[in-house]
C-alpha cells in the first residue's frame, strides 16, 4: 500500500488541474466549455482500482455489513410507523427527525471533523449507531414500542450522524490518497447500493416472518464489523492529513471558502433541492404500496430492492468515470426530475417498477459525481467542513422537505406527492444549470440543422472560453 503526506495524498490548495478538465477550455466549434473536477488527461483505472489498498478493503468490507444491517432498519423502521399509525406524514415526521440534526448541527460536525482524528472518531460513532440499533430492537421484541420511541431512536441516530458522515467522508482520502479518491468515492456508493439490494429482501422476510423487531437486532449486531475493520487498520499506511487546531472562526472561515467558489456552491446548492425534495422515497414507496397496489411489506422491499439495483448500476459506472464534471452533474438531475414525474404518472405496477431503477441510475450518479469533484476540488484542511455542508444540505434538507412532501402526499395522493418532488428537482436543475452557464460566460446554442448538435452551451463571446475557465476554477 502507497503511504505519503497530506501534500501528496490530497489536492493542493486552489489548484488549477484539480478543477477543470479539458472540456473547460476546449473551443471547437459546436462544442462548450464544461467545468469538470479532475485532471484534463486523467487515465482510466479498473473498477475496484482502490480495492488493493489493505485500510480501504477493511474499511469497504465492514461498511458491506454494516450498511446492510442499515438499510435492513431503514425498511423495519418505515413499516413499523406506517403500522403503527396508517399515515404517511408520520412516515415523513420520522425520516425528518432522523436528518434534523444534520440541518442544525452538521457544520459543527465538519468543524470536529477536521480537529479530530477521523479513526477514532469513526470508531465511537459507528459504536453509538449499534447501541440505538439494539435498544429499538429490545423495545420491538418486548412489545412495548410507541411510535415516539421511534422518532427518539432516529432523532438520537441524527445526532451521531452529524459527526460520522463528514468523518467518514474525509477519511477515505486518508485511507486511498488522491490518486485512487474518485474511484473510493464511487465505490462506497456501490457497497451502500449493493448493501440496499441485500438489505431490504432480507428485511421483508423479516418483518413478514418474525416482526420488525429482529431487523433491528440484526442491524445493531452488524456493525461489529466495520468496528473490527478500524481496529485493524495498519495507522501508519494512512495518508496523513495535518489535523487543523482549535480556533475562533473556523465554521465562517468554512462557509466562507465555498461561498467565494462557484464550482463548490453551485453543485451544494443543487443537491440540496434534490435531497430536500426529491429523495422522499420511504414516503412515496411506502404510499404506492400501500394506497396505489395495496400491497405488503414485500412489495415495499422490491421497490428498495429495484431502485438499489439501478443505483449500483450507476455506481459501477460512475467508477469507471475518469472525471467528475459538473454538466453531468445538472444533466443527471434534470433527467433525475423527469423521470420522476413520469412514474408518477406511470400507467401500471411494472411501468412504476420499471422507472424506479431508472431513477435509482441517476439519483446515484448525482450524489456521486457531485460528492467526488467537490472533494477533489476542496483543500485537505477544508474537507470536513466543505463535506459537512454538503451533506447538511443534501440530507439535513430532509427535516424540510419530509413533512411537507408527507402532507402533500397524504392530501392529494401519492401520484402528486412523487410529481411534486419531480417538478421541484427538475426546476431547480434547470435554474442552477443557466447560473453556471452564465457565471461561465456561456450561452445556449439551438441548431436543428441534420448532423448537428442541437443544443450546446458556447461562449457568449470569442473571449469568454477563458473567462469561464477562470470563473469557474479556484482562486489563484
Amino acid at each position: 500500500m502507497s503511504t505519503g503526506s497530506g501534500a501528496h495524498s490530497a489536492p493542493a490548495p486552489n489548484s488549477h488541474d484539480d478543477t477543470v478538465s479539458d472540456d473547460a477550455t476546449a473551443t471547437a466549434p459546436g462544442t462548450a466549455p464544461a467545468v469538470a473536477a479532475g485532471p484534463a488527461a486523467t487515465p482510466r483505472k479498473g473498477t475496484f482500482s482502490s480495492l488493493r489498498i489493505r485500510n480501504y478493503r477493511l474499511f469497504a468490507t465492514g461498511q458491506m455489513v454494516s450498511n446492510t444491517g442499515t438499510w435492513m432498519q431503514r425498511i423495519a423502521q418505515d413499516w413499523l410507523v406506517l403500522s403503527l399509525t396508517g399515515s404517511s406524514t408520520a412516515v415523513g415526521i420520522t425520516t425528518a427527525l432522523q436528518f434534523l440534526p444534520m440541518l442544525l448541527f452538521g457544520l459543527y460536525g465538519g468543524v470536529i471533523a477536521d480537529r479530530f482524528a477521523k479513526r477514532k472518531l469513526l470508531l465511537l460513532t459507528q459504536s453509538a449507531m449499534g447501541i440505538t440499533g439494539l435498544a429499538l430492537a429490545a423495545l420491538t421484541l418486548s412489545g412495548q414500542v410507541q411510535v415516539w420511541h421511534v422518532y427518539l431512536t432516529a432523532f438520537v441516530l441524527g445526532l451521531v450522524t452529524v459527526l460520522d458522515n463528514p468523518a467518514r467522508q474525509a477519511f477515505v482520502a486518508e485511507m486511498v490518497g488522491q490518486d485512487e479518491l474518485r474511484n473510493a468515492v464511487s465505490l462506497n456508493s456501490a457497497n451502500f447500493q449493493s448493501a440496499r439490494l441485500i438489505g431490504p429482501a432480507v428485511a421483508g422476510v423479516l418483518i413478514t416472518a418474525f416482526g420488525s423487531g429482529w431487523a433491528f437486532l440484526l442491524n445493531g449486531l452488524s456493525f461489529i464489523a466495520p468496528l473490527t475493520g478500524l481496529l485493524m487498520m495498519r495507522t501508519a499506511e494512512l495518508h496523513k492529513v495535518d489535523r487543523v487546531p482549535r480556533s475562533k472562526g473556523q465554521l465562517r472561515e468554512g462557509l466562507r471558502y465555498v461561498s467565494g467558489r462557484p464550482d463548490l456552491i453551485w453543485p451544494i446548492v443543487l443537491v440540496g433541492f434534490i435531497g430536500t425534495f426529491g429523495f422522499n422515497f420511504p414516503i412515496w414507496l411506502t404510499a404506492f404500496v400501500h394506497h396505489v397496489y395495496h400491497q405488503g411489506a414485500g412489495t415495499y422491499s422490491l421497490f428498495n430492492g429495484l431502485m438499489a439495483a439501478g443505483s449500483l448500476i450507476g455506481a459501477l459506472l460512475a467508477a469507471r468515470r475518469a472525471s467528475s464534471r459538473l454538466r453531468l452533474v445538472v444533466g443527471a438531475a434534470m433527467l433525475f426530475g423527469a423521470l420522476e414525474i413520469a412514474a408518477a404518472l406511470a400507467p401500471s405496477f411494472w411501468v412504476f417498477a420499471a422507472l424506479l431503477v431508472l431513477i435509482g441510475t441517476v439519483g446515484l450518479t448525482i450524489n456521486v459525481t457531485a460528492n467526488s469533484s467537490i472533494q477533489m476540488a476542496t483543500d485537505p484542511a477544508m474537507r470536513g467542513r466543505v463535506m459537512s455542508l454538503f451533506m447538511m444540505v443534501f440530507v439535513g434538507g430532509t427535516p424540510l422537505g419530509a413533512p411537507l412532501v408527507g402532507w402533500i402526499t397524504d392530501t392529494f395522493g401519492p401520484r402528486i406527492g412523487f410529481m411534486a418532488g419531480g417538478v421541484v428537482s427538475l426546476a431547480a436543475a434547470v435554474l442552477i444549470g443557466l447560473i453556471l452557464a452564465r457565471v461561465g460566460g456561456l450561452r445556449l446554442k439551438i441548431d436543428l440543422r441534420r448532423g448537428h448538435q442541437h443544443l450546446a452551451f458556447v461562449p457568449r463571446a470569442p473571449g469568454d472560453a477563458q473567462s469561464a475557465e477562470r470563473a469557474l476554477a479556484p482562486a489563484a
